[in-house]
């Protein structure tokens, strides 16, 4: 009796690591030959891919494949792409399309993308996404996508849902925004060159989980010019008890 109940015990514990969330980073390259000698187009990726319950893994992986999807393309629409390896191909595909239509103009496309674990607990996960491509003009583009999701179903969790009121917290950032980036409160938002539709203060698109707080992270052209970069604000988890319901 005793060794049923071992051999039992043994089997969901053997079944419970195999299902534990893990990650594996995978590597996707393609370059181009077309018309090219030194420096040939070229897509760098690493992703972490979700490994452990089919379930959860599979929701992650889904979510992160379609975000890049919205991120590495060249025309009106993202590509057809079904996997990664289509989509780098896609991607140098529509360099050498461009390449033969038009063989004496230069086109020094490039891409990499990292994904990393940027913060995860038993409620929260936060992949970050660092991505540049440039495909022309007078210059490429840089940007951090933030994805998070619940570890314990794989869903997407969306901005609204960290808060316990978004209203609230929104006026709350606003006031710690305006404090940093030194803009009196009794002027607009957009009094020293900041560039906020509708002069109304927005949270970010991406906000980050990170050891010492949450990351208000605007990327470039969202709120101000180029030439000005990226603009963040980190709230430390000890001011924001009273608004944040996941942590």
């Amino acid at each position: 009796m005793r060794r049923t109940v071992y051999l039992l015990s043994l089997f969901l514990l053997l079944a419970g690591c195999q299902k534990k969330l893990t990650f594996e980073n995978q590597t996707y390259n393609k370059k181009s030959s077309l018309l090219c000698e030194d420096s040939c187009p070229e897509i760098n990726m690493s992703i972490p891919i979700a490994k452990g319950d089919a379930v959860v893994s599979d929701s992650i992986n889904k979510k992160v494949f379609s975000v890049l999807k919205e991120i590495i393309y060249f025309g009106e629409k993202p590509y057809t792409s079904k996997d990664y390896d289509s989509l780098v191909s896609d991607f140098i595909g529509s360099y050498e399309k461009l390449k033969t239509e038009f063989p004496k103009d230069e086109f020094g496309w490039e891409a990499k993308i990292e994904g990393s674990i940027k913060y995860q607990t038993d409620s929260v996960l936060n992949i970050e996404i660092n991505h540049y491509a440039y495909t022309g003009g007078a210059h490429g583009y840089q940007g951090l996508r933030s994805l998070l999701f619940d570890p314990k179903t794989g869903k997407a969790i969306t901005n609204n849902q960290l808060f316990k009121d978004s209203n609230t917290f929104k006026a709350f950032a606003e006031k710690k925004f305006r404090s940093k980036y030194k803009i009196p409160e009794n002027h607009s938002i957009n009094a020293t060159k900041f560039m906020f539709e509708g002069d109304q203060f927005q949270l970010p698109i991406n906000i980050f989980y990170t050891d010492k707080g949450l990351l208000l992270y605007y990327n470039r052209y969202e709120i101000a010019a180029y030439a000005d970069g990226p603009k963040e604000l980190l709230i430390p988890y000890e001011e924001l008890k009273n608004f944040l319901i996941i942590h």
